[in-house]
C-alpha cells in the first residue's frame, strides 16, 4: 500500500487516515481550512477540486457532502497517492481522482457541469531558476510552473454552472489580483475571511468564495485565529482539526 517514505497520517475530525509523503507531498492547514470554508450541498451535487494534491479536500468533504467529487492532479506520484487514499478509506464511489491538467478539464469534463469548485493552488509567480525548490515536486506545488492564478479562475468558472460556488484559499497579497480576476470570469465574490496566525499578528491566509453570475454584495466573516497567545490552538482550530 505504501511506497518509499510514505506513511498513513489520521485526519482525526473525520476519522480517516490519507497517504502523505515529506519528500513529495503533505497537506497544509490551509486545505483543511478551504474544506470547512466552502459552501457544499449536503444531499446531492457536483463538485470539483482543482490542484488537489493528495487529495485532502474531497476526503475532508465527504463528510460533509453526499455529492460526487473529482479531485484534479498534474502530478502523477502524487495522483497516485491521492487515489490510494481514496481506495483506502472506501470511496471511490463518491471521489474519483483524474491525472490531468486543470486547463483542458472544461473540454474533459465539460463546461457548466459543476456545484462547487474549490482550489488550493500554487501561491507563488514562477521564480528564476536559482530561486526555485529544487525538489521539484515542492516546486510545482508552490509556484506557478503549471498553471496561474488567471488559469484557475477561469477554469473555476468555465467548470461551474450558474450560481455555483468557486471558493480558493491564498495569500492576503494577492487579494486584489483575486477579486479582479473573479469579477473578469463571471465570479462575483460572496464571502471572505482572514486568517491569522495569532491575535495582534498581520493575516497570512485568505479564505474567498464567489458565485458564478452573483449579485453585488461582499460579506467580511470574523477573523480566524490559529493560535493563542501561548501557542496552543484555538478553541476553533481544535474543533476544525480534531473535532474537539
Amino acid at each position: 500500500m505504501l511506497r518509499e517514505d510514505e506513511r498513513l497520517d489520521y485526519l482525526l475530525a473525520e476519522d480517516m487516515k490519507i497517504i502523505q509523503s515529506p519528500s513529495v507531498f503533505a497537506f497544509s492547514l490551509d486545505a483543511v481550512l478551504l474544506a470547512k470554508f466552502v459552501y457544499v450541498p449536503i444531499q446531492k451535487g457536483h463538485l470539483v477540486d482543482l490542484c488537489t494534491g493528495n487529495g485532502v479536500i474531497p476526503l475532508l468533504l465527504s463528510k460533509r457532502t453526499k455529492g460526487k467529487m473529482i479531485g484534479v492532479e498534474i502530478q502523477e506520484r502524487i495522483y497516485d497517492m491521492a487515489k490510494r487514499s481514496v481506495q483506502y478509506n472506501k470511496l471511490e464511489e463518491q471521489i474519483e481522482i483524474i491525472h490531468g491538467d486543470i486547463k483542458d478539464m472544461p473540454a474533459h469534463l465539460g463546461h457548466s457541469k459543476f456545484d462547487v469548485v474549490t482550489c488550493n493552488p500554487p501561491y507563488f509567480p514562477t521564480p528564476n531558476e536559482e530561486e526555485m525548490n529544487k525538489n521539484e515536486h515542492f516546486a510545482i506545488a508552490r509556484h506557478e510552473i503549471y498553471c496561474t492564478l488567471e488559469d484557475v479562475i477561469r477554469v473555476s468558472s468555465q467548470l461551474l454552472k450558474q450560481g455555483g460556488k468557486a471558493a480558493f484559499v491564498h495569500r492576503p497579497e494577492r487579494l486584489l489580483d483575486i477579486v479582479t480576476l473573479m469579477r473578469q470570469y463571471r465570479l462575483e465574490p460572496k464571502r471572505l475571511r482572514f486568517v491569522y496566525p495569532k491575535e495582534g499578528k498581520e493575516a497570512n491566509t485568505i479564505l474567498i468564495e464567489g458565485t458564478k453570475d452573483g449579485n453585488k454584495g461582499l460579506k467580511i466573516l470574523p477573523p480566524l485565529f490559529v493560535y493563542e497567545q501561548n501557542g496552543e490552538y484555538t478553541g476553533e482550530l481544535k474543533h476544525i482539526l480534531y473535532g474537539e
